[in-house]
């Protein structure tokens, strides 16, 4: 199973295929990938890093963090587990929320 590192604090031009770069001295990098903005498409300046083993994994987080990238100081740490968000209920703030109940928007004052 893959050791999945979290990396803030990168440069916001950093692509993914730099960003698999830097990692790849420390071994066998199954995926790296720059989270951007959904609507403006921009970095947000942090990403994620898949390594095939946790001993590679390990070696990359204690020797990769608090180094300098581009200007920048990186935190590296493993990644924790991604938390469940609530179902979304595809409603916005002009139509009361998405229920049928009324709400901004719809002359119920």
């Amino acid at each position: 199973m893959a050791y999945k590192i979290y990396v803030g604090g990168l440069p916001y031009a950093t692509t993914d295929e730099e960003l698999k770069e830097i990692f790849a001295a420390y071994g066998d990098v199954e995926s790296a990938r720059v989270i951007t903005d959904r609507d403006s498409g921009r970095s947000k300046g942090f990403g994620f890093v898949e390594l095939a083993s946790d001993e590679e994994g390990e070696k990359a987080v204690k020797e990769l963090d608090g180094t300098e990238f581009g200007g920048r100081r990186l935190m590296v740490s493993k990644a924790r587990p991604q938390e469940p968000r609530p179902p979304r209920d595809g409603g916005s703030y002009r139509d009361g929320g998405g229920d049928s109940r009324g709400g901004y928007g719809r002359g119920s004052y």
